[in-house]
């Protein structure tokens, strides 16, 4: 199949993709510099994008070559893959539930979806029902709704066809190569369905007629499909018509130094490339100037990884958040926590307060005003402990979280919850929790069997320690 890839994991997935005798498509100038292979411009069956807060990468295109693609990127025991109820691309007749002052929320079934007032051509409110098609997906472990448009297109590679237009256009700044390309598509001799216009991306200028035939033939076929697919009144909630499948995988810490050895087969890679990378900005750009400097012909794996952590935080004073990932995809913000210490050995200590109300889970300690809750996680470990305390300091209960390996970015605590955790009462008792959790999680293909007995693993070691 033709695979696009973009974002911070391309060297790494490009690698395996060639591997597998899979064909890279419309490479940037960093990856044809780094492999000695021929990168095509023709259609992808299927593109994988970083995401943007780059815990992983969204895959979307033909539901069977997005399969397939997974399975190349689902190569750690703490990845996770999660397919989207609301793929990119795909058309919802849905009913506006709120409006908010740029947009309407809209139902999506399992998910919700957002549609931007200057997106749909009539004034919408709530109740109203409207059909739109999903123009930007959104992880399941985002806060985030999936971008809907009043539009409706059907897209392949460089080719788009726009119901409700006509005639053909180039999205490009050269008028030259887009005036040559509108004449080229004379040549191939493939009418858009009555109603529908084609636009062509600015790539399709490179493209050779081979690719710009398969790619326009591709996007009729699919404007056919969904055309089929509209010729019905509007009947919300339901999925209309989905010509793409969207899949999102996140990464864990395994799995971004798994990706590191692949790349560094290919070009100077620090230890911890993808780790720190994932982090933000000014840490990518350290990363990048740190590779471009070495000069010994190093392969990058002797790069001091807690220097670079150390520089770029959390530190002493800051306040990240505990992203509380479900192997189901979601994410739980379990609060902010201030950084009140760091060890040597690079584990850090938080503080949070918390707000009365409830019992602390399966401690059976009631949560009251002026209690405090001190956490310690090490980046790396599949575990980390907090121990809550009342106001007058003494220890209401211990709760260990038995997780995917921690990661400490600069403004969030990251991990995936597996379920399994272990608990100390006020009174010293030791208990171990929600085993039937982690084989239901098991069951429903949520995670895997090694996963989980990893998971049972640690649990069991920290039974016996405390």
């Amino acid at each position: 199949m033709n695979v696009r890839c973009r974002g911070i994991y391309t060297t790494a997935l490009t690698r395996r993709f060639l591997d597998a005798d899979h064909d890279v498509v419309a490479a940037s100038d960093p990856i044809r510099e780094r492999f000695d292979a021929d990168f095509g411009t023709g259609p992808y069956d299927v593109t994988v994008e970083t995401t943007d807060d780059r815990q992983g990468v969204g895959v979307t295109g033909a539901p069977d070559a997005v399969d397939r693609a997974v399975d190349h990127l689902d190569h750690s025991r703490d990845t996770f893959a999660w397919a989207a109820s609301a793929p990119q691309h795909a058309v919802f007749d849905t009913r506006v539930t709120e409006t908010r002052g740029s947009g309407a929320v809209c139902e999506l079934g399992d998910s919700e979806g957002f549609l931007p007032f200057g997106n749909v051509d009539a004034h919408v409110d709530v109740g109203d029902e409207v059909r739109v098609q999903v123009t930007e997906s959104a992880p399941p472990w985002l806060d985030r709704r999936s971008v809907l448009d009043g539009g409706i297109r059907a897209r392949a590679g460089p080719a788009t066809l726009v119901r409700g237009e006509s005639g053909i256009s180039v999205d490009t700044y050269d008028d030259e190569a887009g005036r040559e390309l509108a004449g080229m598509t004379d040549l191939l001799g493939i009418e858009p369905p009555d109603g529908w216009g084609l636009v062509w991306a600015a790539a399709a200028t490179e493209a050779d007629m081979g690719a710009l035939e398969t790619a326009l033939d591709r996007a009729v076929e699919r404007a056919e499909a969904l055309e089929t697919a509209l010729d019905s009144p509007v009947d919300p909630p339901r999925r209309l018509a989905a010509p793409a499948a969207t899949t999102w995988v996140w990464f864990g810490r395994e799995a971004r130094f798994d990706l590191d050895a692949e790349r560094r087969a290919v070009t100077t890679t620090m230890t911890g490339h993808h780790r720190v990378k994932a982090a933000s900005d000014e840490a990518s750009r350290a990363v990048d100037l740190v590779e471009a400097l070495e000069t010994d012909g190093g392969d990058g794996e002797d790069f001091p990884f807690e220097a670079v952590t150390d520089v770029f935080g959390p530190v002493a004073g800051d306040h990240v958040r505990l992203d509380h990932g479900k192997p189901d995809g979601r994410r739980i913000v379990l609060g902010r926590a201030e950084v009140v210490g760091r060890d040597p050995d690079g584990t850090l200590t938080l503080r949070r307060e918390m707000t009365a109300g409830g019992t602390y889970d399966a401690l059976g300690v009631d949560r009251e005003a002026g209690d405090v809750a001190i956490t310690k996680v090490r980046e790396g470990r599949w575990w980390y402990p907090t121990v809550y305390r009342g106001d007058d300091g003494d220890r209401k209960g211990t709760y260990v979280n038995v997780c995917t390996p921690v990661e400490c970015f600069p403004d969030a605590v990251r991990y995936v919850d597996l379920h399994v955790d272990v608990v100390k009462g006020p009174a010293g008792e030791v208990r171990r929790v929600d085993d039937d959790e982690l084989d239901d999680a098991v069951d429903a293909g949520q995670l895997s069997e090694s996963l989980a007995e990893k998971a049972r693993s640690v649990a069991s070691s920290l039974e016996n320690a405390l």
